[in-house]
């Protein structure tokens, strides 16, 4: 029996989402983040060596990394479903984006936020070439969903899925704006209009209204 742990507020809701979008028979364990630190409780932290969000169970695999995941999910279980093949349109755009994700999006907001809470003034030097970089991510992903509805082109992939997280939920504790970034935000409605994300929402954090406009709250 396919199994996700999936601890509250974190990236595994990714995959509750790609099992959704899938149709996948799985069963949905949750676990609260522990009061003192906000961290994993000791029972998921024993799941897996690394201890981190997501963690899957499938029989004897015991499986972590988004990314391993949703690649271990599309092809054992999705017939290739939400992926793009090589030889078809949209195959190199998925591949840069699928791992944009955890490659460069994700580090850099926290990079940015860790960066602002050891010095947020201007003399920090790492921390403003991390804004730019920031304003240069940014700018690129804008450019990208100005061209085309979802990251890989016309039809939602696990590019998509493996991005979300860290322009929605990931704000809720490392917060930044997306004002600036029409193409963004009218691409996180789009999501949000989803019945599967809809639905992994509500089965993954039901107390939490999921985090689709400017200003994260």
């Amino acid at each position: 029996m396919l199994t996700l742990h999936h601890l509250g507020r974190s990236q595994s809701e990714r995959i509750v989402w790609l099992c959704e979008e899938l149709g996948l028979d799985y069963e949905l364990k949750r676990y609260q983040r522990r009061a003192d630190n906000r961290m994993a409780p000791p029972e998921y932290k024993a799941l897996h060596p690394m201890g981190t969000a997501p963690i899957i169970t499938d029989g004897d695999l015991v499986l972590g990394e988004s990314g391993a995941i949703c690649e271990y999910l599309i092809q054992t279980y999705g017939n290739g479903r939400l992926a793009v093949k090589r030889g078809e349109p949209g195959f190199t755009d998925y591949l840069y984006w699928f791992h944009f994700a955890n490659g460069t999006l994700q580090p850099l907001v926290l990079q940015v936020r860790y960066l602002e809470r050891v010095d947020p003034s201007d003399k920090n030097a790492p921390l403003q070439a991390a804004k730019d970089r920031f304003k240069l991510v940014f700018s690129t992903l804008e450019k990208r969903l100005g061209a085309a509805p979802y990251l890989a082109g016309n039809e939602l992939t696990a590019a998509d899925i493996m991005t979300v997280f860290s322009l929605t939920t990931m704000r809720l504790f490392k917060p930044y704006e997306l004002s600036p970034w029409p193409n963004i935000l009218a691409y996180l409605q789009r999501i949000g209009a989803r019945p599967a994300y809809r639905r992994a929402m509500q089965k993954a954090d039901p107390d939490l209204t999921p985090v689709l406009g400017a200003i994260p709250e």
